[in-house]
């Protein structure tokens, strides 16, 4: 089955937080999503879901909360959440 970090099932909103298993990874670089990441995304945007993803790599590179909140809210935003 599919699970998601968080989700609200009444809206078919949810936040994924995506660590480092869930990009492909060539000569110590990162590439791309991996193809479970990107079935798992493709399946639920065609069940009516919006996702909003939050990329480990984008999140480490935050300073502090205050950052870290400013990113969050963006990103609900541009996504209508």
């Amino acid at each position: 089955g599919l699970s998601l970090d968080m989700a609200q099932p009444e809206t078919k909103r949810a936040i994924e937080v995506d660590g480092p298993f869930h990009y492909l990874k060539c000569n110590g670089r990162r590439t791309s999503e991996n193809g479970r990441t990107k079935f798992k995304s493709c399946l639920l945007s065609k069940l009516g879901w919006t996702i909003v993803h939050v990329p480990y790599f984008e999140w480490d590179a935050l300073l502090d909360v205050e950052a870290q909140d400013t990113y969050l809210l963006t990103k609900l935003r541009s996504f209508g959440v």
